[in-house]
Parts: C-alpha cells; sequence; structure tokens
C-alpha cells in the first residue's frame, strides 16, 4: 500500500534533496500544501495530521510550532531541524550507531535526524566510548570543513554568486562564541562526558564534509595502537550498506600520498561522497610519535541531511532501508 509523506519546508536545500530521492517511487505518495495556504496554521495542521509521515526541514523554532499542531498518535515524524536531538521522547536517526538502533526507530513515532557534523563525530567516537578504549570524560578536539549549502540561504547565495575581485578565503572559520549548535548531540549520542572542543569551517565548495578528531595516543590509557581503534571501529560497523571503514592498507596508501614537497593527501577529498549517503572512516596513526587522527568522510547534504531522512523514513515505515538512496 502507498504510504503519503509530507515536508514541510520542501523548498529549502534539505527539503529539496530529500524530495528528490523520494520523487518517482511508487510506495510513497509525496503530498504538499497549496502554497497560498502555506502559513495558514489550520491548513498546515490539517495535512500535518493527515499522512502517515511528516519530514519537517524547518528552523527550530518553527520545528517545534510544527509539532505542536500534529495532534494524531498515527503521523510518524522524522525532524531535520536541531530542535529534538537530545530530546526526551525522541530518537535518534543515526541507524548504524547501536545494533537495537533500528529496531528503535521501527517503532519510534519521534525521530530526530542527526546534524551533519554530528553525524561523523557520533560515528567515530560511539563504537571506541562504548568499548572503552576512548575515556568518556576525554578532553575530545573535533575538526571540521563543510560545503557552504549546509550555512543556509544567505551564505549559499554569497557563496554562489561570483568570486568578487579580489577575494582570497578558500575558507572560513566559524564557531568562534565556541556553541555550535551540534555540540549537545555530539556529547550525548557520542557517549561523551563532557561537549568536544569544536573548530568548524565552511570551504568555497557546495558541499562534501571532512570530520577529523585528533588524538594523543601516548596519553591515553592502554597503551592503544592506531590498529586497535580500526579494529573497534571495523567491528562496529560490520555489515552496515552506508557506513565503512577504509583498512590499514587504504589508510596507509593515503598517508604516502604526495602533492609536492608539502606531503598533503590529494586523496582525501571532501566532495568525493557527494550524492551518496555513503560515511567513510579512516584511522590515520604515527605509532613512534603516539599520535592519530580519526577522520569522517560525507556528504553533508546525504548522510548528513536528506539521505538520513530516507533511510529513517524507509525503516520507519517498514520499507526497504536502502530504497531511493
Amino acid at each position: 500500500m502507498t504510504q503519503t509523506v509530507f515536508i514541510d519546508g520542501e523548498a529549502g536545500t534539505t527539503g529539496l534533496q530529500i524530495r528528490q530521492r523520494l520523487e518517482g517511487r511508487r510506495d510513497l505518495e509525496l503530498v504538499s500544501i497549496d502554497p497560498a495556504r502555506r502559513k495558514d496554521a489550520a491548513a498546515r495542521a490539517e495535512l500535518l495530521n493527515s499522512v502517515d509521515a511528516v519530514i519537517l526541514c524547518l528552523p527550530d523554532a518553527a520545528a517545534k510550532e510544527a509539532v505542536g499542531l500534529i495532534s494524531s498518535n498515527a503521523v510518524r515524524v522524522i525532524d531535520a531541524s536541531t530542535a529534538h536531538r537530545v530530546a526526551s521522547g525522541w530518537t535518534y536517526g543515526f541507524p548504524e550507531m547501536d545494533v537495537d538502533q533500528r529496531s528503535a526507530l521501527r517503532s519510534a513515532r519521534l525521530v530526530s535526524n542527526p546534524g551533519c557534523y554530528a553525524t561523523g563525530v557520533v560515528a567515530l567516537m560511539r563504537p571506541l566510548t562504548t568499548a572503552g578504549l576512548i575515556p568518556s570524560d576525554w578532553p575530545i578536539t573535533v575538526n571540521a570543513v563543510s560545503g557552504y549549502s549546509g550555512g543556509g540561504r544567505s551564505l549559499i547565495e554569497e557563496f554562489d554568486a561570483p568570486v568578487p575581485e579580489g577575494t582570497h578565503d578558500a575558507f572560513r572559520i566559524y564557531g568562534l562564541n565556541l556553541s555550535h549548535k551540534h555540540l549537545p548531540e555530539m556529547k550525548v549520542h557520542g557517549g561523551l562526558d563532557h561537549e568536544p572542543v569544536f573548530a568548524p569551517s565552511v570551504g568555497r565548495y557546495a558541499q562534501g564534509m571532512i570530520v577529523d578528531i585528533p588524538l594523543p595516543l601516548w596519553a591515553l590509557p592502554g597503551k592503544l595502537k592506531g590498529s586497535d581503534l580500526r579494529a573497534a571501529l571495523a567491528e562496529a560497523y560490520d555489515g552496515e550498506r552506508f557506513v565503512s571503514v577504509a583498512s590499514a592498507g587504504e589508510s596507509d596508501a593515503l598517508q604516502q600520498a604526495r602533492a609536492g614537497a608539502a606531503g598533503f593527501s590529494a586523496e582525501l577529498d571532501p566532495e568525493s561522497l557527494n550524492g551518496t549517503n555513503q560515511l567513510k572512516l579512516f584511522v590515520f596513526a604515527n605509532e613512534e610519535r603516539g599520535h592519530a587522527r580519526l577522520v569522517a568522510l560525507l556528504d553533508n547534504l546525504g548522510k548528513g541531511a536528506s539521505g538520513a531522512a530516507v533511510q529513517n523514513l524507509n525503516i520507519m515505515l517498514g520499507l526497504k532501508e536502502g530504497e531511493g538512496l
């Protein structure tokens, strides 16, 4: 039987990509509101309560308002905003996070879609804190770069426009108030006692993301090696379709790749998984120095947003998990 889906906020970046992934599917029917009645609360409430599933692609306040309009317990809700990612009663929409997470999603009525940066952090950290390889109270730092599509309409319009003469910024750091909205979910779902110190940046390219967590192996308990971390991640995501862990050989090849004398890796491209729902994890280690870097590669609009929402929708409605992905 065809199930109905309403994307509330389908004109935004994430909403548009979700719609593109769902269009043409025979197992789903996309329902839209009359544009003239988009701001009519009664019309929105009627639609929100008449479908099988709602995907909210709205700012936090608007998402909370939309949830308040839903009175039917039969409607399944996926919220792509930050509003409910650590809220009581909401299930975190990262199916690969735990062995029982898919079961929780199948029975959940309210699901919060993970943040793009948080997806990389949680994917890297949770298996390691769960296994006790990294203490939950360890002071984690996170460096990351994302395409500008995650920055909202004003940034997209600025970066889509011709580059003004004299502009030299290939990327910009931001979040200098150290209170990025993804921090609470990084802490809670990453199995951490404290929020990481997070250093995000945006590149002058549309989409794609790298999340990078440096670790001093020499300071961690247990005399860990990079192979220990890689093995724990590989075990956690064994058999997963959308999350993979680079082998030691692949990581070593990247470490040895050279692009000139500076030794930059030309292979670890933040745009390489664009258009997919894939998340790839890497462990780079220098055993002699006792240093390691955990790296996550993903499309910030794929596994970091619209792809994850479609994956969660499929699970919640009992459909094939990889459909449309």
